[in-house]
């Protein structure tokens, strides 16, 4: 039986990356943009890449340069050293999802993506998926899963089949996606996996919304989200089509229970 959302997710903004800005202190998925983005109430947005020791690792990007004080790739790194490494802007290491986790204790909902670990949107995924999936386990919460990899998300029904779980959508333009094949894009933009993996639903690319697929997997049923939000008034656009969003920059408000 397919798990369904916690209403919450679809009452409450998701701050994207956790409510992060490097002027006061807070980047992007770090313990203290975590921190706040619960002090405001918000909803939260993460991602998880693995260490060499087969941890899940709460950090955006492959490469290490462009948040942290180091470079090379997060997977060359163990869990220990990642977590010494500082994040720029900030005064903190890079947190494992068991730490956030704990940090997060259940109080707004989280939104965990799976970053593809395949390259290639392939079916060589499945030892983060495993990692996640023992770090959840008991936890009491507001939680779901995606990853714009639909095998990552197969993978995630059967390692934690309870965790309601999405899938990541895009226009998949050739520019964007430089790696991918055209049928490999094509198969992507069509969502055409959505019922296969047991998914309940998508958080779509803002500037692709108006796409029929959208509109047809809405009326089935499913619930759509949408990234990234960067105003008040993309967010007033946004919402015509999607329930809920993602955003960052800027304050959104929280809707009238």
């Amino acid at each position: 039986m397919m798990p369904k959302l916690d209403p919450r997710f679809v009452s409450t903004p998701l701050a994207h990356r956790a409510l992060h800005d490097v002027k006061d202190g807070r980047p992007e998925n770090s313990r203290a943009a975590i921190r706040a983005a619960i002090d405001h109430g918000y909803g939260i947005e993460i991602d998880l890449q693995l260490s060499a020791d087969g941890v899940a690792m709460v950090f955006h990007d492959y490469q290490l340069e462009r948040l942290a004080e180091a470079k090379g790739a997060v997977r060359q790194r163990t869990a220990a050293e990642l977590g010494d490494i500082p994040l720029k802007g900030g005064d903190e290491g890079i947190p494992t999802f068991a730490e956030v986790l704990d940090l997060v204790a259940g109080r707004v909902p989280l939104l965990v993506e799976i970053k593809d670990q395949d390259g290639v949107m392939g079916p060589n995924v499945g030892v983060l998926e495993e990692a996640a999936a023992r770090d959840v386990e008991g936890y009491n919460g507001p939680l779901a899963f995606m990853s714009f990899n639909p095998h990552s998300v197969a993978k995630l029904a059967e390692y934690s089949p309870d965790v309601p779980r999405g899938i990541v959508t895009d226009g998949y333009s050739a520019e964007d996606w430089l790696l991918l094949k055209p049928e490999t894009r094509e198969k992507l933009r069509g969502v055409q996996d959505y019922e296969r993996v047991g998914a309940c639903f998508i958080s779509h690319q803002v500037s692709d919304l108006g796409r029929d697929r959208v509109a047809e997997l809405k009326a089935s049923g499913a619930h759509v989200f949408t990234w990234t939000i960067r105003s008040p008034e993309q967010e007033a656009q946004a919402r015509e089509v999607a329930e809920n969003v993602t955003f960052e920059g800027y304050l959104a408000e929280i809707p009238a229970a």
